[in-house]
């Protein structure tokens, strides 16, 4: 592996998501020379062959920078315009980076978990599922292993309760885009091997978003602040995208409704109940949870289901 120099002369950026275009902008916006950015092919969306570029793309189309999409086309560039003071900084690339790339130039991941808890591709979702009340801005070394490579530094960041995780990974862009600024600038210090349980943080997946009424409240609106959970209710799949806690007992089996009023539905769980406040029908926008519940009209004893 490759020390980075210092400082920094050029970066070449590896990121893909909206994460990674929030870091590449604030990088450029600071006057870092990013001379390449290397991401994902466009994708396929919605009918027909129509395409879309990722968002770090998009940054580099609107920036005139040079945009690669394979790791031999990042090869051959590097090899065209020399390695010397290039540094590569990787934010959600989407791609495990191999040689002969890791041994052209020093890179840098920036990963927002408090490393090695949660290593892989959903740091922020699963610190949000475990109840973490704490994650971090990680800059390490990469090499071979998922996630495993030395720690050059870690800001540690508090979770609130009531943090989304689009909400909570833009904030951690800004603590990690100042991080990658000053080393960048300064010099990356000596790395440090990480220590503690690892744990993987595996991708999200359909089950980590359809709602468990049997489990207790908090941990159901857990699930909602990771954005895209659902349940379904007579028969129809119905999406919840902010929920807030009622104390006291469920006073019902899980996903039993409890109660419909002005403020939403209140809906039992294992422990306290849920209040839905704003849910989306199939094919409708999102809507309060109260306008929803004057059309369709439920119950009190009717359930919501899981399936």
């Amino acid at each position: 592996m490759l020390a980075p120099t210092s400082p920094t002369r050029e970066v070449v950026f590896f990121g893909t998501p909206d994460i990674a275009a929030q870091v590449l902008t604030d990088l450029l916006d600071a006057g870092v020379q990013v001379v390449a950015i290397v991401t994902t092919p466009d994708k396929r969306r919605g009918r027909g062959n129509a395409t879309e570029a990722s968002p770090a793309k998009k940054i580099a189309l609107a920036r005139g920078i040079r945009i690669i999409e394979t790791a031999d086309e990042a090869v051959e560039f590097l090899a065209g315009h020399g390695t010397d003071g290039v540094t590569g900084v990787v934010v959600a690339y989407g791609r495990i980076i191999r040689d002969p790339l890791l041994s052209l130039i020093p890179l840098v991941n920036l990963h927002f978990s408090l490393l090695p808890r949660w290593r892989g591709a959903a740091p922020v979702e699963r610190a949000i599922l475990a109840g973490d009340v704490e994650t971090g801005s990680s800059i390490m070394q990469i090499e071979a292993g998922l996630d495993t490579g030395a720690v050059y530094g870690v800001e540690r960041v508090p979770i609130d309760d009531d943090e989304t995780v689009d909400e909570l990974r833009s904030r951690l862009g800004v603590i990690g885009s100042s991080q990658l600024l000053k080393y960048l600038g300064e010099g990356f210090p000596a790395p440090v091997p990480q220590l503690g349980e690892a744990l993987h943080a595996e991708k999200i997946g359909v089950d980590d978003l359809r709602i468990d009424w049997n489990q207790c409240a908090v941990q159901v609106k857990r699930q909602v602040r990771l954005g895209g959970a659902f349940t379904f209710f007579r028969g129809q799949r119905l999406k919840i995208h902010r929920v807030s806690i009622a104390d006291g007992s469920g006073a019902g089996s899980g996903g039993t409704v409890l109660k419909v009023d002005k403020s939403g539905v209140l809906v039992a769980a294992a422990d306290d109940s849920v209040r839905l406040e704003t849910v989306q029908p199939e094919g409708k926008k999102p809507m309060a949870a109260a306008d929803w519940a004057n059309g369709v009209r439920p119950s009190v004893g009717e359930t919501f289901d899981s399936h």
